[in-house]
């Protein structure tokens, strides 16, 4: 006798949104599992983000029944989705247990899978972050029992529009961002958002000088019409007495999460269907004809070794990552940090020195970025001289990009304060700090270096932390200390009669700059030509 009986539901195995969840759980505790280290960041971020959770809480419930408690609400809520929406062109490997990519060969069906994936997501310190801020939102403008109703509905709902928002920007964008052309990607969102920090920073503070909330009042109205800051609003809006109103502010989160959800749906099928075509046309210059010579930019530096030494600088920024993303950093915080401070009530034009310090601290490690690689520049030295060519021709590569960024970032930090007359000496002490900083990066180079892994997230080799952090130091409080007797000079000249003279700066900080990268550069070009296996081994590390 057959048995045909149907096989209950609960023998058919456990639905695939636990087995993500038990997934996503076990690929976190195996993880912690690795290392002590890892426990111990893990447990710290926990707790910070914890910490931070409760305060933006705190803060809301401080700020309820304050007459800008709503547009600070709805603003808040609406910069956050705006995080999680860039966040994974910003950080492409910040999850890299939910990438779709790994689940192709597996016989998945696209709408359970983007079910499982989406309660897969919630599980993580950034999902439960943004639910406290969600239920701090919400508490402060939450009044009668209309608003709370719409209340409990609005706080899943931010939570899920923006996690839905991550991930579907995410899996479509998954093959871009695992490639050199999501690398710079990534490279540019992270400027574009230090930009956009640092104009909310000063957006913030020109608003607490000014005491005026009402513009806050008209943004919110705006935003308050889009996911997820539609539904803060809706409850500010049941609050006030507008049930309609709120029901049609909830209309656009709940019509974004569908077009969400179809638009992850529609991208993980292309993804576990469709070929890789990333690598078509990887290599465009095949048959480019080698009689066309040099490109523009070799046209443009000088002929032998010093040519070849500053090409070879240059593509390493333009073509390695992990150089490319010092450099973009360097170039964006030099000139971020001094412009904004120049919008300041206290701005002053002193501050583009900020800017020549952060790009001289690109000389520090010349040869990590060469890593195992160094051998073929060691097969170039035979002697100091050559030596002392190789050092100094990475410092030309340094300052043809640092002594332009550092004359436009002064001259727009003078147009700001006005300080049109002091750009002498402030060009004086930028450049004498250059130098002292391209001095201290030579000693780095041969006497501390330490490789940089290649495939590896770290950007220094296990062991060699010390040595990269002591750089650090040393050029945070090592430029100024050798640029104390131009400081001393502009000092007493500022405080007497002699202010007239303050111009001579300018020459004498160049000197004094050429000066000491010219004195590093006949020291360590010895102790450079006797070092170069150990240099080799220190750089190959990782």
């Amino acid at each position: 006798m057959t048995d045909s009986a149907p096989v209950p539901a609960s023998a058919a195995g456990p639905s695939l949104t636990s087995v993500f969840v038990r997934l996503k759980l076990s690929l976190i505790r195996n993880g912690l599992r690795q290392s002590g280290g890892r426990t111990f960041a893990f447990v710290a971020s926990l707790v910070i983000v914890l910490f931070l959770a409760a305060l933006v809480v705190l803060g809301f419930l401080l700020l309820r029944g304050h007459e800008a408690a709503g547009a600070v609400a709805v603003l808040t809520v609406a910069l956050f989705g705006a995080g999680w929406a860039v966040m994974p062109l910003f950080l492409p490997g910040g999850d890299e247990t939910l990438d779709p990519s790994r689940l192709v060969m597996l016989p998945l069906r696209p709408q359970p899978l983007v079910r499982a994936l989406l309660v897969a997501s919630l599980v993580g310190i950034g999902p439960l972050f943004t639910l406290c801020l969600a239920v701090g939102a919400v508490a402060a403008v939450a009044y009668g029992p209309v608003a709370t109703v719409i209340g409990v509905l609005a706080v899943p709902l931010v939570l899920l529009v923006c996690v839905a928002l991550s991930r579907a920007v995410a899996a479509a964008n998954v093959r871009l961002l695992t490639s050199r052309k999501g690398r710079d990607l990534a490279l540019l969102s992270g400027l574009v958002i230090a930009l956009g920090v640092q104009a909310v920073n000063f957006g913030a503070q020109a608003l607490g000088r000014s005491k005026d909330l009402s513009v806050l009042d008209t943004v919110a109205s705006v935003v308050g019409w889009l996911p997820p800051a539609s539904a803060v609003a809706a409850v500010r809006d049941a609050a006030d007495g507008n049930p309609g109103l709120a029901v049609a502010r909830l209309v656009p989160s709940v019509a974004a999460l569908v077009l969400l959800l179809w638009w992850w749906r529609r991208s993980l099928v292309r993804l576990m269907v469709e070929p890789d075509g990333s690598t078509i046309g990887a290599a465009p210059d095949a048959g480019r004809d080698p009689s066309k010579g040099r490109g523009p930019l070799a046209r443009l530096l000088p002929g032998g070794r010093t040519g070849a030494v500053m090409e070879r600088c240059f593509r390493y920024i333009w073509r390695d990552p992990k150089t490319k993303a010092a450099w973009v950093s360097s170039l964006a915080v030099g000139a971020l940090v001094p412009i904004f401070n120049a919008f300041q009530e206290a701005g002053s034009v002193y501050w583009a020195c900020f800017a020549s310090g952060m790009l001289g601290v690109q000389m520090f490690n010349q040869f990590g970025q060469d890593s195992s690689a160094f051998w073929m520049v060691a097969q170039t030295i035979s002697s100091p001289a050559d030596a002392y060519a190789e050092l100094r021709d990475r410092a030309y590569a340094l300052v043809v990009i640092t002594v332009p960024f550092t004359v436009v970032v002064a001259v727009a930090t003078g147009l700001i304060t006005g300080g049109w007359s002091q750009l002498p000496q402030v060009f004086g002490l930028a450049f004498a700090l250059l130098g002292a900083m391209l001095a201290l990066g030579v000693v780095a180079s041969v006497r501390f270096p330490y490789g940089i892994p290649q495939d590896s997230r770290r950007n220094v080799a296990p062991g060699q932390g010390g040595m990269a952090v002591g750089a650090i130091f040393a050029g945070m409080f090592g430029g100024p200390v050798l640029c104390a007797p131009l400081l001393v000079l502009l000092f007493w000249l500022r405080g007497s009669a002699h202010e007239g003279l303050l111009w001579l700066l300018l020459p004498l900080g160049v000197a004094y700059g050429v000066t000491l990268t010219w004195a590093a550069l006949k020291v360590m070009s010895r102790g450079m030509a006797k070092r170069l296996p150990e240099i080799l081994a220190a750089v190959s590390k990782g």
